[in-house]
């Protein structure tokens, strides 16, 4: 499993990496890995406000359907539209091109309570996930 240092991570399996004021969300290599090939998304909509810990979307595999949550409270910025027509992409680089949506920071003190790379690791190590 990789759990890049730079990221920051929730306990729903979601990861952000901060630029400036917005954060880039998606999932991590063990959710993309749990669910299986990932087949379909739907997201809130640009311009949409997201509180901390509200869905932002779902996210489809041949697995199981799932909700994604927001780590931090903000405006959907951007969503990756690639991922319309190839969700495989988060299967294929969940830190790269997989991206899912930006969100604009509405409250950045709210960043403190994300998970380290190491943190996250320590979770799913001491949930027996890993």
């Amino acid at each position: 499993m990789n759990f890049p240092e730079e990221l920051l991570y929730t306990p729903t399996h979601e990861w952000g990496r901060r630029d400036g004021n917005l954060l880039i969300v998606g999932i991590t290599d063990y959710a993309q890995t749990e669910l299986g090939d990932i087949t379909y998304l739907e997201l809130q909509p640009v311009g949409r406000f997201v509180e901390a810990g509200q869905s932002f979307g779902v996210i489809e595999s041949v697995k199981a359907d799932a909700e994604l949550y927001a780590p931090v409270s903000g405006t959907v910025f951007q969503i990756n539209e690639a991922l319309t027509d190839h969700p495989e992409k988060i299967n294929q680089d969940p830190y790269g091109e997989g991206w899912i949506i930006v969100l604009e920071i509405s409250d950045p003190e709210q960043l403190k309570s994300l998970l380290s790379a190491e943190a996250y690791r320590r979770m799913l190590e001491e949930e027996g996930r890993i």
